[in-house]
């Protein structure tokens, strides 16, 4: 055993004829008795302390702590006591992702986490303090989705504390944690039909962001953030290369998500709306910092902006331009006198991408193809998420045969004939 059990009642002395005698010390019959040594691997000596008539335990103790040191297992007590707020809010700092995924994770921790055991030691806890989370959590939280993301961001705060050798596992992933489980939605895109009654509905110079949203698949904040000069009317393309959010209460210029900067063909349908959008109500100028709120200066020609030309605030064209729109079009319904527009997140200007990629699809495009145009991190993503609005193996043998058949006539004894017989 390396280390060693100190009795701290008595002490050893050397008597006057030499003779080594035990006796009691100033300690003697108060506090903790014993005292388990050791030194740890970073070289500092650790200890814990025993009630009198605990030895064998202390003896124990110290024989389990070197054997977790020999296999890898070792946390070290005083880390142990680091509270799940403490480290979490250090993990979110350090985070490498955009300031807007940190502010969300952030957000989600400060929410829902910090309340119900923020201030527990991380070396504390247990499978049930998880089970009991998550059960509060679904009593306060119907949204089965955003608790998936709650708990998520929660396990990754634990597996970075046994990365750094505070937890030994992660209580999330105890095998009686049962993990909020996403509920499965499938996309439902609008008809021709609606999506230009939209556009009919919207203020006429935010009218042209429909095509570009529903004939170039672009994001909201991507449209927001279009300069004039990433249009490529010769050439066909469109670069998207930036977008507008917010950022802590101010707009910024950033890359689009996860930093996708992609070309997407610019229909020709879509380069004349866009032609006449710019005839009516010219580009102008705007300068916003990039990144975050004291980023460097930007400017940029937009292709849409406020009536004020300055960038478009997500929040105010939303409630002020888009339900109103969605109301007008039937998406949606009128709110009553004094009330204000139900949530509609599902009919979004996402939904405008929804629409883009089923006209795709419907046309036959490659997934491969529609996941970059979308500026989608993985084809497989976007097969997950449209698999259901591509064209079924049987509807394609139809078609095909049903072509060839009227490519070559209707000879007397062809399947007509013999479906008559």
């Amino acid at each position: 055993m390396a280390g060693h059990i100190q009795d701290r009642w008595y002490k050893t002395e050397t008597a006057t004829d030499g003779k080594t005698v035990r006796t009691k010390t100033d300690r003697h019959g108060t506090g903790m008795r014993y005292r388990a040594r050791y030194i740890g691997p970073d070289g500092t000596e650790k200890s814990k302390s025993f009630h009198d008539g605990k030895k064998r335990l202390a003896e124990k103790w110290l024989t389990k702590t070197e054997a977790d040191m020999d296999s890898g297992q070792y946390v070290d007590p005083r880390k142990a006591k680091t509270t799940f707020q403490q480290f979490a809010e250090k993990w979110v700092k350090d985070l490498t992702s955009d300031e807007t995924s940190r502010t969300a994770v952030e957000s989600r921790l400060r929410l829902h986490a910090y309340p119900y055991f923020g201030s527990r030691p991380l070396g504390s806890f247990q499978a049930e303090h998880i089970r009991d989370w998550t059960g509060e959590l679904k009593q306060a939280i119907p949204n089965a989705n955003y608790r998936r993301a709650i708990f998520e961001n929660v396990s990754s705060v634990m597996n970075a504390a046994i990365d750094d050798g505070i937890l030994r596992r992660n209580p999330c992933r105890a095998s009686s944690v049962k993990a909020p489980q996403p509920v499965p939605t499938r996309v439902r895109p609008w008809t021709a039909e609606q999506t230009f009654a939209v556009r009919a509905g919207l203020p006429e110079h935010y009218r042209a962001m429909v095509d570009v949203g529903a004939g170039c698949g672009l994001r909201q904040g991507e449209i927001f953030g279009l300069p004039v000069e990433e249009v490529g009317f010769l050439t066909g393309w469109l670069h998207v290369g930036f977008q507008v959010k917010r950022v802590h209460g101010t707009l910024v210029f950033a890359p689009p998500k996860r930093g996708k900067v992609r070309d997407v063909p610019l229909p020709t349908e879509v380069g004349t709306a866009l032609a006449e959008h710019m005839r009516l109500f010219p580009p102008a100028k705007v300068t916003l910092p990039w990144l975050t709120p004291d980023g460097d200066p930007l400017t940029k020609t937009l292709m849409f902006t406020s009536t004020r030309s300055n960038a478009v605030w997500r929040s105010a064209f939303n409630d002020q331009s888009w339900k109103p729109a969605l109301a007008a079009a039937g998406v949606i319904p009128e709110p009553e006198k004094g009330e204000r527009y139900a949530s509609a997140r599902e009919h979004g200007m996402h939904a405008l991408r929804h629409f883009y990629a089923s006209v795709l699809l419907d046309a036959g495009e490659s997934v491969k193809a529609l996941s970059t145009y979308l500026g989608h991190s993985d084809p497989g993503f976007t097969l997950k998420v449209y698999t259901h609005l591509m064209p079924s193996s049987e509807g394609r043998t139809r078609k095909a045969v049903d072509s060839v058949f009227r490519a070559a006539g209707k000879p007397d004894d062809g399947p007509q004939t013999a479906q008559a017989a």
